[in-house]
């Protein structure tokens, strides 16, 4: 919600007007241990035993006390991601992607090309480089994605180009036809598809980025691999962009402990193909729940799904709060929409049992 910027002790230094002029950005994080965490998209067990083994085993005073080194990280994540590791940079998660992406390329009064609703990181580092921001609507009830409107939205003057494949949090994804239909229309600017959620979806873009100049991706340890404390992302891109992204980047953002643990996190595939297939038979598990209680959805491609409740979005996030459920509540940007991120079948069917006695008061 954008409200009246504050107000200034007498002789402070007002800030840029594109600082003033933005809205703060307030994610409800406190509270949120022990419960069943169904708001923030994150994975719901956690990591694989592998990155705790392998963090107590470099845990030590004098490996605290250098600053990181990320060869050896950069060889064994770009073997996984199938690049070379001149394709990509380590990023503090993918909001530092997405600053770093802005920062390299987009100056004040440029226009910024994104959807709505999308993951807010995007309009926000887009408003504090001063950008001017154009907007491309899912239409309801479907919330597909809207590629011909893109395309149509895409002119000489855009500049750079932000979206989420899947989208967050409407869970609807485009194919990697649309993705090169928009590549082949925005030629004259730069396109960041941020691959957050790409374990569940299976549509991908980084084969791309050796063939196609002003292509970037991203990917996040924070979802499936359920590293989201460790805030470690990649941004990937063709090597000569790459370099330009390291000169806006500073050269530690990333901490030690954050590619070691991913290191291990990549070693254990079978922990991630488990992962997903267990949150794929739970999507599966929650739709089927929700149209048994008539509550309509957006088939989603992501480890989450939108829901719509109408009026009751709020009384609903609320009374499942109170049975330490918590689901994210999306009507500021989706009226009557509740974001639910899919857990195990066992956590589905304690949100079910909860909800169902809810909806039917």
């Amino acid at each position: 919600m954008r409200g009246k910027p504050p107000k200034l002790p007498r002789g402070a230094i007002q800030p840029r007007p594109a600082v003033l002029a933005m809205a703060p950005y307030s994610p409800p994080t406190a509270g949120r241990a022990g419960k069943l965490r169904l708001d923030f998209n994150e994975n719901t067990v956690g990591c694989s035993p592998r990155v705790i083994e392998a963090l107590a085993q470099a845990l030590d005073a004098a490996s605290l006390a250098v600053y990181p080194e990320y060869g050896d990280a950069k060889q064994t994540i770009a073997s996984y991601f199938g690049v070379r590791p001149e394709q990509f940079v380590f990023t503090n998660g993918t909001d530092e992607a997405i600053q770093v992406f802005i920062n390299t390329y987009v100056d004040d009064h440029q226009e910024v090309l994104l959807l709505k609703p999308a993951y807010a990181m995007y309009r926000f580092y887009a408003e504090v480089a001063g950008a001017r921001i154009r907007e491309v609507e899912y239409a309801p009830p479907g919330m597909e994605f809207p590629l011909d409107a893109l395309l149509e939205a895409i002119t000489p003057e855009t500049r750079a180009i932000l979206l989420a494949n899947p989208n967050n949090p409407t869970g609807t994804g485009v194919s990697l036809l649309g993705i090169e239909r928009i590549l082949h229309r925005a030629r004259k600017c730069v396109v960041l598809v941020d691959e957050a959620y790409f374990e569940f979806s299976g549509v991908t873009a980084l084969g791309e980025i050796e063939r196609v100049p002003n292509l970037f991706v991203s990917r996040t340890f924070s979802k499936v691999f359920g590293m989201a404390g460790m805030r470690l992302g990649c941004l990937f891109s063709h090597e000569a962009n790459v370099r330009l992204l390291h000169k806006a980047q500073s050269p530690y953002s990333v901490n030690s402990l954050a590619v070691i643990a991913a290191q291990a996190a990549v070693a254990d595939a079978d922990y991630v193909r488990t992962y997903v297939a267990e949150v794929l038979a739970a999507r599966e598990l929650l739709c089927y729940g929700l149209e048994k209680l008539g509550i309509r959805y957006i088939p989603s491609s992501a480890n989450f799904v939108l829901g719509s409740f109408g009026a009751r979005a709020l009384e609903v996030c609320k009374a499942l709060g109170a049975q330490a459920i918590l689901v994210r509540d999306r009507s500021y940007e989706a009226p009557g929409c509740v974001r639910i991120t899919v857990g195990t079948r066992e956590q589905t069917r304690r949100l079910l049992e909860a909800l169902e006695k809810i909806w039917q008061r």
